[in-house]
């Protein structure tokens, strides 16, 4: 038999009396029920419309509604100006969440989201060199996504959409075979991606330069889509220069992507598939897809070339109006990356219940078209869009193309040896490869946290300082948090029962208490809503109130043994609390720091 979450009773008594309140005066409005941010009360009744219909002050709907809804074993009601504030009764309810809590213990957030299956499409960057810090939030927030929906209780698949027939990879094949390796810098040691992007660099700026060379690479991209259709890899798809073979373009993109997979795997992002767009040229999906929207009474032709006129779907004036066109067919009959796109999606949608993609802000515009298009296949279910805003320097915008750019990979490397530096201060008496390990995570850590802590809508100016305090909003105050717990733990031994919560009736341990209770519901509502920075904010006010805890009310120094035993069954949730959620977060918890 499940235990009820003691939450649920307390607000359902107080919710079910105002309800009853508001029918016996003959309201007409619903009754708007808050959970302050303050924690001033555990729950706030908003008196201002029932005061506007009771033709009342706020003050006085407040006081008449704090007499209706009446006294109760379970809550406190106090009126604040327009507001009735219900405060659960302290002794008991701490007593309740915290024998449920503790009954929970290792299933804590987990839920049973029945059958529902998620596909969470993310990173997704092009295989012709190594990932740009810019777009750094995007596997973070992606990977972040996948563990918190599965510890919600949902099946969920990771996909990489990999573009292995777009012009940059056709760019980096066309400088593998036609430039000389002498004349490039490749310094021993680097990663493949890196090696391969000097390639790509100097390929894009002579193509930049040669009108001849740019045909080339057309061409290449034509003969690649004509081969993989009809599934001959070996087919030669150069007319000029050293012969380029179809398996040549699939075997360059998994050269990059071994880079981009390692960097990947540095970050603690996994990824469950990686789908190569030549798949629906392949399988014939794409013809398909083509077909069906030529018959579309919104399908217009062009100088050959097809598209759907989207202009009665999307608000505009005139000069808007070419953008509102999903082309779909270039005028020599080849297909766009917007056109493999949709077929790709349309397989997507039919393997799952739900899609999420996970996109910079600067895609909004081609997302609004890919729903149009799919719905105009007939589709009824179509992809979420999670957009997120760049990371940036404080020294300013990074480069792209040119050489000039800024390494995901460099970020990494930086921000371990400036974790290295902060432990060296710290621990003076750890060993080499202790520093070495608690550097990678703390490092890692700081760096994942610090992608994900506000929305994603919100831009980044990524600054060490911040990412790296120990005692701010941030991965190593977490961490710390947990490891500061472990040796609490460690030094307590074990646990004796049976335990007896009524004990804790100091302020910090009921704030501590209240602040475990709400770790379901945030896992839940931060599932529900896609918005993974609700963990990192939950989880560093658990850190604040576990700190403020461990200050005010001593465990392994009390005498009353029933108060010791139940502290330390507080310092064991937490450690569970910070656990599963770092390990929701992608960030290791270390038992020492």
């Amino acid at each position: 038999m499940d235990v009820v979450d003691p939450k649920k009773t307390y607000e359902s008594e107080f919710t079910e009396r105002v309800k009853r309140a508001f029918s016996e005066l003959g309201l007409s409005s619903e009754p708007i029920i808050e959970k302050p941010k303050r924690r001033e009360s555990d729950l706030c009744l908003v008196c201002f419309p029932a005061a506007k219909e009771l033709g009342i002050t706020p003050a006085e709907a407040a006081s008449r509604l704090q007499e209706m809804v009446g006294k109760s074993d379970l809550f406190e009601l106090e009126v604040k100006g327009g507001y009735l504030n219900c405060t659960f009764e302290p002794g008991r309810y701490i007593s309740d969440a915290a024998s449920f809590l503790w009954s929970k213990r290792g299933s804590l957030g987990k839920e049973e989201a029945g059958n529902e299956k998620i596909i969470v499409e993310h990173t997704s960057a092009n295989p012709n060199g190594p990932f740009h810090v810019g777009r750094a939030r995007n596997p973070v927030i992606g990977d972040t996504l996948v563990r918190l929906m599965r510890h919600a209780g949902f099946e969920v698949e990771s996909q990489y959409w990999v573009n292995d027939m777009g012009k940059q990879v056709m760019i980096l094949v066309w400088g593998l075979f036609n430039i000389d390796p002498s004349t490039i810098d490749l310094p021993e040691g680097d990663k493949e991606d890196h090696r391969l992007v000097r390639f790509y660099q100097k390929a894009n700026a002579i193509m930049e330069s040669d009108e001849e060379v740019e045909r080339d690479i057309n061409q290449l991209l034509l003969e690649y889509e004509k081969a993989v259709r009809d599934r001959d890899w070996e087919r030669p798809i150069s007319e000029r220069g050293n012969t380029i073979r179809a398996r040549d373009v699939r075997e360059t993109c998994d050269r990059v992507l071994s880079g981009m997979k390692t960097s990947l795997s540095r970050l603690n992002v996994g990824m469950d598939r990686f789908v190569y767009e030549s798949q629906v040229v392949e399988d014939g999906s794409l013809f398909d897809v083509i077909e069906r929207l030529k018959k579309s009474p919104l399908c217009r032709e062009e100088d050959g070339a097809y598209y759907l006129d989207l202009s009665g779907l999307i608000e505009g004036g005139d000069e808007e109006r070419f953008r509102r066109r999903f082309v779909f067919t270039r005028s020599d009959g080849s297909a766009l990356y917007t056109t493999r796109d949709l077929a790709y999606h349309r397989w997507k949608l039919s393997r799952c219940h739900h899609a999420i993609n996970v996109l910079g802000e600067d895609h909004r515009y081609q997302s609004l078209m890919l729903e149009l298009a799919l719905r105009e296949l007939g589709l009824e279910k179509v992809p979420e869009a999670v957009f997120y805003s760049f990371v940036s320097l404080p020294e300013g915008k990074m480069s792209t193309r040119r050489g000039r750019t800024v390494y995901l990979d460099d970020l990494l490397d930086e921000a371990v040896q400036r974790a290295r530096e902060e432990v060296e201060k710290r621990r003076k008496d750890l060993k080499e490869e202790e520093i070495a390990h608690i550097s990678e995570v703390v490092g890692i850590g700081a760096l994942r946290f610090n992608m994900i802590r506000v929305q994603p809508e919100k831009k980044i100016v990524f600054r060490w300082e911040e990412a790296l305090n120990f005692e701010g909003s941030s991965a190593p105050f977490i961490q710390y948090s947990h490891a500061r717990a472990c040796s609490i733990l460690e030094k307590g031994g074990m646990i004796p029962g049976p335990l007896d919560f009524s004990r804790l009736v100091e302020r910090a341990e009921r704030e501590l208490v209240k602040q475990l209770s709400r770790f379901d519901e945030v896992v839940s509502k931060a599932a529900r809503e896609r918005r993974v920075h609700l963990m990192a904010t939950y989880l560093v006010d658990t850190a604040s109130s576990f700190n403020d805890f461990y200050r005010d009310c001593p465990v392994l120094s009390e005498n009353d043994e029933r108060r010791r035993a139940a502290r330390l069954a507080l310092v064991e949730l937490s450690r569970e609390v910070f656990s599963s959620g770092l390990s929701i977060l992608g960030i290791e918890a270390p038992a020492s720091m």
